[in-house]
């Protein structure tokens, strides 16, 4: 997850409870840990091979298919701190992989075989990329709220992300 910024780069999900963790929206939707578990999954086996794939091989070989749900399979029973800290230095290796092997003036236009979408460039993986965070911090932020559904009482007639629902 990002950081919030000032001097001591607290990640807004560091320190929290179990409960905070293991709650989620129902029955088949991830809890805050499980999404970190699948963010972890997708920076070790999709992101960075998927970017050295474009740039070796081009369309030569299809990306091998990423399944969104391994991280299910293998409960990891660490704490979120654990968690985190793997998820923080996994994430800080691949930006300095990116940095080292991607020259932006060269390579944003070279394209590699989705098994799925077929033709895709590496620009589109990158955006996707930041996409895919974006979209994980909003679903931790909504199951957060969720959890307090409950105890807002009549405000969460004023609390728009409790209104998906």
């Amino acid at each position: 997850m990002r950081y919030l910024s000032g001097p001591h780069k607290v990640c807004f999900l560091s320190g929290l409870s179990d409960n905070w963790v293991q709650f989620n929206e129902g029955e088949g939707t991830w809890n805050v840990s499980e999404v970190i578990e699948h963010l972890i999954e997708g920076e070790k086996n999709n992101w960075i091979p998927r970017l050295e794939m474009i740039i070796e091989e081009s369309e030569k070989q299809p990306f091998p298919p990423f399944d969104r749900f391994s991280h299910l399979n293998d409960k990891n029973e660490g704490s979120i701190k654990h968690k985190l800290l793997e998820f923080k230095t996994i994430r800080k290796q691949n930006i300095a992989k990116l940095k080292s092997i991607i020259e932006p003036g060269l390579h944003l236009e070279l394209t590699g075989t989705h098994p799925a979408f077929g033709k895709v460039k590496l620009r589109e993986l990158l955006s996707t990329w930041v996409v895919h965070d974006l979209t994980h911090i909003a679903q931790i932020a909504r199951v957060m709220a969720e959890r307090y559904r409950e105890d807002v009482g009549p405000w969460e007639e004023y609390l728009g992300i409790l209104k998906n629902k």
